[in-house]
C-alpha cells in the first residue's frame, strides 16, 4: 500500500473543540495507563544492492513455531540482531526502565509469566528470531539476566522516531547503539571478548519498527496538517539508516506502520454519531488509515532512495499495514469472531476499551485464554495475532525487494572473501 485512498480525509468537519475533546482523551488514556502501571507495579537486480530477490517462497507453516520448546542457543557465528522501536517490538525494556513488575495476565500464554512484553505472548519480533534459531533479543536497560551475544533490542513502549516525543526516542536508541558498540571496540582493543566481535557488528541484522505513536500523537489535527508532519518522522528514521550505515552497517529490516484506524484504542475516541463516512467497510477509521499508509508510502520512498545511494548495503521495507489490515479484512478466515474488540480492556462490545480504565485496572474485563483476538489491551496485538503476522512478514512476499529475512541474514557482503 503506497497511496492515500482518493477522497478520505481530504476534509476535517469536526469543530476545534471536538479535536481539542478527541486530543485530550486520547492523551488523558496515556496518561491513565502510566499512572496505573507505576501504581500497580513499581515497586542485484539493479537497485536492490548486493542483494539477490528471492524466488516467492512457500507460505511459512505456522504450527511449527506454536512449539513451546525454547530454540536452541546459537553459535557464535549465528545471526546477531539490532532492533529499534517502541512497544510494538519491546521485549521488557520499559518495564526494565521504569521498575514495573507486571503482574499476569501479561505474558499468560506462551511465557506464562510476565516479561515486559505489552501482550498475553510473544511478539513479531520473537516469532522472527525463532525463524532464524536465535534466542529472544534482552533489552538493552535489562539490568540482571541479560544475553547480548546475539544482539540487542533497543525499542521501548511508547518510544518515537521524533527526537524528543519521549524519553527514548529513536535518536537516543541510535545513541544507545553507538555506546554499545564503542565500549565493545574497546574491549576488542584491551584484548578483551565482548558480545559481539567486530564481524558481528558488520553482519548483524538491523531492524527498525517505529512510527507509530509519531502519527498517533498529531491525529487530533486537521488532516492536511497531519500529513506535513509525517515527512519529519520518516526523516528520523532515514537519519538513523544513513547513521548506522557510516558505522558499518549493511543489513537493514524496516517495518511500516499497521493499521491504525482499526485499534479499539483509535475506535473508542467519541465521535459525531452523524458522521457515518469516518468508517470504512471493515468499520475502521479511513483517516488514521489514510495518515498510516502516507507514512508507510514516504518511508518506502526513503527507503528505495537509500537503497539507490548505498549500493553495498541491502535494504528491505516490509508493508506492516497490508499484513495488519488483512487481519480485519479476512478475520474469519484467521478463527477471530470480533476483530475490533480488546482482549483485555474495560465496557465490552464493541471495542472493550475505556480511555481511563485500562487493561490490568481492577476493573478489566478480559477474554478468555484461547479465544482469538486480534487486539490485546486496545494498542498492541494477541499473540495469536502476532503469530499471523508474523508468518506473512517470514514469506518475503510483502517485503520490497521481496526477500526473506533468512536470505539477508544469509546473503553475502560484497568485500566477504
Amino acid at each position: 500500500m503506497t497511496g492515500v485512498v482518493a477522497g478520505a480525509g481530504g476534509g476535517n468537519k469536526a469543530a476545534p473543540a471536538t479535536l481539542r475533546l478527541h486530543h485530550y482523551l486520547v492523551m488523558a488514556g496515556v496518561a491513565a495507563a502510566v499512572v496505573l502501571a507505576c501504581l500497580r507495579y513499581a515497586p542485484d537486480p539493479a537497485g536492490y544492492g548486493f542483494l539477490a530477490v528471492a524466488p516467492r517462497p512457500v507460505e511459512a507453516d505456522a504450527g511449527a513455531r506454536r512449539d513451546t520448546t525454547p530454540p536452541p542457543r546459537p553459535s557464535s557465528s549465528s545471526v546477531v540482531i539490532f532492533n529499534f522501536g517502541d512497544s510494538n517490538s519491546d521485549t521488557g525494556g520499559m518495564a526494565a526502565v521504569n521498575g514495573m513488575n507486571i503482574n499476569l495476565p501479561e505474558g499468560r500464554t506462551f511465557f506464562r509469566r510476565p516479561t515486559g512484553r505489552l501482550s498475553d505472548g510473544r511478539l513479531v519480533i520473537d516469532f522472527i528470531c525463532e525463524s532464524l534459531h536465535t534466542p529472544f533479543l534482552s533489552p538493552y536497560l535489562k539490568a540482571l539476566g541479560a544475553d547480548f551475544s546475539n544482539g540487542v533490542n533497543f525499542a521501548i513502549g511508547g518510544s518515537t522516531a521524533t527526537p524528543g516525543g519521549s524519553p527514548f526516542s529513536l535518536d537516543v536508541q541510535l545513541h544507545q547503539w553507538l555506546y554499545f558498540r564503542a565500549r565493545s571496540m574497546e574491549m576488542i582493543n584491551l584484548g578483551q571478548r565482548p558480545p559481539i566481535d567486530r564481524e558481528g557488528f558488520r553482519k548483524a541484522i538491523y531492524t527498525i519498527d517505529i512510527g507509530q505513536n509519531d502519527v498517533s500523537a498529531y491525529m487530533h489535527l486537521p488532516y492536511d496538517q497531519v500529513l506535513a508532519k509525517i515527512p519529519g518522522f520518516v526523516a528520523q528514521i532515514k537519519y538513523t539508516i544513513e547513521t548506522l550505515y557510516s558505522h558499518g552497517a549493511r543489513k537493514f529490516w524496516i517495518h511500516g506502520t499497521g493499521a491504525l484506524g482499526c485499534l479499539p484504542q483509535k475506535l473508542a475516541i467519541p465521535r459525531d454519531a452523524d458522521d457515518g463516512d469516518q468508517l470504512d467497510a471493515h468499520g475502521c477509521l479511513k483517516t488514521y488509515n489514510n495518515a498510516a499508509k502516507r507514512f508507510n508510502a514516504l518511508l518506502g520512498d526513503a527507503c528505495a532512495q537509500l537503497r539507490r545511494r548505498m549500493v553495498d548495503a541491502a535494504l528491505v521495507f516490509v508493508d506492516m499495514y497490508a499484513v495488519k489490515y488483512d487481519l480485519v479484512a479476512n478475520h474469519t478466515t484467521h478463527g477471530i469472531e470480533k476483530p475490533l474488540m480488546a482482549c483485555c480492556g474495560y465496557g465490552g462490545p464493541p471495542y472493550n476499551y475505556n480511555h481511563f480504565k485500562a487493561c490490568m485496572s481492577a476493573e478489566m474485563q478480559l477474554c478468555d485464554v484461547g479465544t482469538r483476538f486480534i487486539s490485546w489491551d486496545g494498542v498492541h496485538f494477541t499473540e495469536a495475532a502476532n503469530a499471523i503476522v508474523a508468518a506473512k512478514v517470514l514469506t518475503g512476499d510483502y517485503s520490497t525487494p521481496r526477500v526473506t529475512i533468512a536470505k539477508l541474514v544469509n546473503s553475502t557482503l560484497p568485500n566477504d572473501d
